[in-house]
């Protein structure tokens, strides 16, 4: 099975390069921007692509003649988007076109990476038959991505996620563990949303869940995310937890007390009973993800 990986440098496309080098029946191409950031990665399976290219797009797809296509890359922080919308355009639909219409010229089954922030928070936990009201322009964009692969002639599957984390070498962005695990063993007071809700989902279960829908061919829309509703807050009380820190310094806020760009939505998070009763998803719970983290960090 010949499987292209889109966006392969950032941190789903690293872990799902690592889980399909684990599979002895995929032929694996990775790409992204720029040079290859995956250490051991043979030279011959990465190759450098921009997706916002279309020529470049199609002419790599008809000489590698891939039998999916996981499209990971994009542009996902939020209040950039916002700040830079016709950016965002580019990297969030222009892009998605041009891949949709590379896998429709060689008929390869496209796996397609959207976002809670397609909905507008107003209830949660959402099914994949909710309807979707973006509050901000990455959701915006991210909701017309959608529309195109789901009118695309070819086999396609939507995997709609919700706040990734993990670590991965050469990536300088944190997440909610790293922050408030480094902030309290320094001593700092963290203020941290508690009337925000979501469902975290760890990286390595995002990159099974895409690979679950690529081997089996899955068409339509499911929800890969993870399975425990938590405030930011509530999160980082259990980070607090399992490292032995001080939970005094952390504050509960409300979100309203905080300047940001974009607009979030309140409350999303995901049911996944879809994704485990078709595909056999099995995410971690919030627990476990933070000691998988913990022992990557240890690691090195």
């Amino acid at each position: 099975m010949k499987t292209l990986i889109t966006g392969a440098n950032g941190l789903l496309g690293q872990k799902l390069v690592r889980l399909l080098q684990e599979q002895p029946q995929v032929e694996l191409l990775a790409t992204g921007r720029g040079a290859c950031r995956l250490s051991g990665l043979p030279p011959h399976q990465y190759r450098h692509l921009d997706v916002t290219d279309r020529q470049a797009v199609m002419a790599l797809l008809h000489e590698w003649q891939p039998d999916s296509v996981v499209h990971t890359a994009a542009m996902t922080q939020v209040d950039d988007c916002e700040l830079n919308p016709a950016a965002c355009r580019i990297a969030n639909v222009e892009a998605v076109a041009n891949v949709v219409a590379s896998c429709e010229a060689v008929g390869a089954h496209l796996v397609h990476l959207s976002t809670d922030f397609i909905f507008d928070g107003s209830h949660g936990p959402l099914d994949e038959k909710a309807t979707p009201n973006p509050v901000n322009y990455y959701g915006q964009t991210k909701l017309e991505a959608e529309k195109l692969v789901q009118q695309a002639a070819t086999g396609w599957a939507i995997a709609r996620t919700v706040l990734v984390y993990g670590v991965v070498p050469g990536l300088s962005r944190s997440n909610i563990i790293l922050w408030v695990k480094e902030s309290l063993e320094q001593g700092k007071t963290i203020r941290v949303v508690d009337d925000q809700w979501r469902t975290p989902t760890l990286a390595e279960d995002l990159a099974m869940g895409c690979w679950l829908l690529a081997k089996n061919k899955a068409q339509g829309v499911y929800n890969i995310s993870g399975a425990d509703m938590l405030t930011p807050y509530q999160m980082a009380l259990q980070v607090a937890d399992y490292f032995g820190l001080d939970k005094r310094l952390i504050v509960r806020a409300d979100s309203t007390t905080f300047s940001q760009p974009a607009k979030r939505p309140p409350r999303t998070g995901f049911i996944i009973d879809k994704a485990k009763n078709e595909l056999g998803y099995r995410p971690h719970s919030f627990t476990e993800g933070i000691a998988i983290v913990a022992r990557q960090v240890a690691g090195g």
